[in-house]
C-alpha cells in the first residue's frame, strides 16, 4: 500500500508499526471474530468458563475484574479497556474486582476462529494466555476500546454488526502490540526478531507460488544452508520446505472453501505444475480431499 508522507507529522523515517512479516500474514489470514455476549455484573460475582474449542476474549468496558487460569502466576487484576485473550479456549474464571462495591463491571466477551483445520502460524505462536492492559498499549488500542463500551451502550439498527467488526480490528491490533511488549517469544514472534528469518517469512506469505528451495530461502536471508534450516527450525520448530507446505495449505483451504477459484486454478497459483499433484499433497497434509473441503464451502473451524 502507498502512503503519501503526512504534512502534519515531523519529517524523517517513521517508526515500522507491525512487522512486515507479521503484516502479511495477517493480511491473508481468514480470522473470525465474533461478540458473543455483554455482561453487566455487580456487586460480588464470579463466572467460571470451561475449556472451549476456540478462542475467547473479554474485553473490559467499565469497572474493574480479575480473572484466573491456570496458566497465570497469580490472580490479575483488569481495568477499563483491558483485554484478555484465551486462544486456545483455555478454561479461567472471571470475578469481582471491586470489592463487592456497588459498582458495576460490563465485559464485552466472544470468540475468534481461524478458517481451516490445519495449524495456523499464530496459533503456534500464541500463548495460552495474554492480557493487553490499555495503559501500555497504543493510543489505536485504547481509541477502539472505548469506542467498543461506546457501542454496547448504544441503541442503533446494526449495532451487534458493528461491534463484531470493532472485535476483528481490536484483535488485529492486540496481536500487534503482544508482538512488540512480550518477552517470551515462541514461533512466529522469536522469528520476528530475527530480521534474516523474518525476511523470508515476509515472502513466503506474500508469494506461496514461488518455486521456494532452501537455497533460494537461505540466499534470501544472506545465511548458508546448513545455518538457515537451523535457525528456522529452532525459531519456527518446523523446517523451512515443511512450512512453505503448510502455509499453502492453510491458503488453499481457505480458496477452496471460498469457491471463488477451480482446484486447477488454485494448484497453479501456489505452484504446483500439476492439479493431480496438488490434490494428493493437500489430502496428505490436511487429511481431507480438496473436493470434499469445497462441498463444506465456508465454515468456522475453531482454532487448535
Amino acid at each position: 500500500m502507498y502512503i503519501e508522507p503526512n504534512p502534519l507529522l515531523p519529517a524523517g523515517p517513521r517508526p515500522t508499526l507491525v512487522e512486515p512479516a507479521l503484516e502479511s500474514l495477517l493480511n491473508r489470514s481468514m480470522l473470525q471474530v465474533q461478540v458473543i455476549a455483554e455482561l453487566h455484573r455487580c456487586g460480588s460475582w464470579y463466572e467460571d468458563e470451561p475449556r472451549y474449542e476456540c478462542g475467547l476474549f473479554h474485553l473490559v468496558g467499565s469497572g474493574r475484574c480479575r480473572v484466573e487460569c491456570d496458566e497465570l502466576n497469580s490472580t490479575t487484576d483488569l481495568e477499563p479497556g483491558d483485554l484478555v485473550i484465551f486462544p486456545h479456549g483455555t478454561p479461567h474464571r472471571l470475578l469481582d474486582g471491586t470489592g463487592g462495591d456497588a459498582i458495576q463491571t460490563s465485559l464485552i466477551c466472544g470468540e475468534f476462529h481461524f478458517v481451516g483445520s490445519g495449524q495456523h502460524p499464530l496459533s503456534l505462536a500464541l500463548p495460552s494466555c495474554m492480557i493487553i492492559h490499555a495503559s501500555r498499549a497504543s493510543a489505536p488500542f485504547r481509541q477502539l476500546a472505548a469506542t467498543m463500551a461506546e457501542v454496547v451502550h448504544a441503541d442503533f439498527v446494526g449495532r451487534h454488526v458493528l461491534l463484531n467488526k470493532l472485535a476483528d480490528a481490536l484483535f488485529t491490533l492486540a496481536i500487534c502490540d503482544y508482538s512488540r511488549q512480550t518477552v517470551e517469544r515462541q514461533g512466529l514472534f522469536a522469528s520476528l526478531a530475527d530480521p534474516r528469518i523474518a525476511r523470508v517469512l515476509q515472502a513466503v506469505h506474500d508469494h506461496p507460488g514461488k518455486a521456494w528451495t532452501m537455497q533460494s530461502m537461505a540466499a534470501l536471508a544472506c545465511m548458508s544452508r546448513s545455518a538457515f534450516a537451523e535457525r528456522f527450525t529452532q525459531l519456527m520448530k518446523v523446517p523451512p520446505i515443511q512450512y512453505v507446505t503448510q502455509w499453502r495449505v492453510t491458503l488453499a483451504e481457505q480458496w477452496l472453501r471460498d469457491r471463488q477459484q477451480s482446484v486447477a486454478g488454485i494448484a497453479q497459483q501456489l505452484g504446483y505444475s500439476s492439479e493431480a499433484a496438488f490434490r494428493r499433497l493437500f489430502k496428505r497434509v490436511s487429511g481431507l480431499c480438496p473436493g470434499r473441503v469445497r462441498g463444506e464451502g465456508p465454515r468456522q473451524v475453531a482454532l487448535n
